[in-house]
């Protein structure tokens, strides 16, 4: 699943194409994606201009200046390919769900094969008491998320820090890949407990959190199976992980000791045993 850096890098891609534009039609090529279209979906879209793009964790938002906001998730595997005037549309349609064109003469196609990604709408007022938003916790790149705020949500944890970290009414946004690399740069083991995180280990977390999430962003994600930005190109931060995926290798901080592989709630951990306490 795409996560935060992911997200951003859809978001920032196509955010020049859509911000200021209006949208001249929409084609729902089914009644679903993971839920039901909203009722009137494409009626509501078409003909509205769009005021600005954001994001919150890992949702995109379509801010329309009728004060209607769109609230997209790409699942496993959703992407959009833009085409300008004269770009082929890819021969290949068969996952292609939703068609839009707007009045800069861009045409975005949404496509999923795997049909877990979805979209909602609500209206601007409601975001923030959405039932998507309501309990989620600060955003990693935001002031609010500081050691005194995370030490505060995590005082009563007894839940183990790697899932503590995934809870998304701790922080927003963050996923499996960014906690494993955050926990290591922070020098704390993914098994202790999240409420002895509190203090002087969230001092050291949260800027590792922090850099881990600008530097990916930088980079424009991780590509791992289905993402892709919406160029078709692919990101880069994959080649920069120090323990994601590194079962077997040398630790970077301590070449004597190997990165190590857990299961913890079903998902893949990486660390390094020694120089994670």
């Amino acid at each position: 699943m795409p996560e935060l850096p992911e997200v951003e890098t859809v978001k920032r891609g196509l955010a020049p194409h859509l911000e200021g534009a209006v949208i001249k039609s929409v084609e729902l090529r089914r009644k679903d994606l993971r839920f039901p279209f909203p009722r009137g979906f494409a009626a509501k879209l078409t003909g509205a201009r769009v005021s600005r793009l954001g994001r919150r964790a890992k949702y995109m938002l379509w801010h329309l200046e009728n004060d209607t906001v769109v609230i997209v998730h790409l699942g496993m595997s959703g992407k959009f390919t833009i085409l300008e005037k004269g770009d082929k549309t890819p021969d290949d349609g068969k996952h292609d769900h939703v068609l839009i064109t707007t009045s800069k003469g861009t045409r975005l196609i949404y496509t999923d094969h795997r049909r877990f990604g979805f979209m909602a709408m609500c209206k601007e007022a409601d975001l923030e008491t959405h039932p998507y938003f309501a309990d989620m916790g600060p955003e990693p790149l935001g002031n609010s998320f500081n050691a005194p705020d995370l030490s505060a949500r995590l005082k009563s944890k007894k839940s183990s820090i790697k899932a503590a970290l995934l809870d998304q009414r701790v922080v927003a946004g963050l996923g499996n890949i960014y906690v494993c690399e955050a926990l290591w740069r922070a020098g704390i083991s993914p098994k202790r407990l999240g409420a002895s995180v509190a203090g002087k280990r969230a001092e050291r977390l949260v800027p590792a959190v922090k850099d881990i999430i600008a530097e990916a962003i930088e980079a424009g994600g991780s590509t791992l199976r289905d993402f892709a930005h919406t160029d078709g190109e692919l990101g880069y931060f994959q080649h920069r992980f120090d323990v994601y995926d590194r079962e077997g290798e040398p630790c970077k901080h301590d070449d004597g000791e190997i990165i190590h592989r857990i299961s913890q709630s079903g998902r893949s951990t990486y660390y390094c045993p020694k120089c994670q306490r």
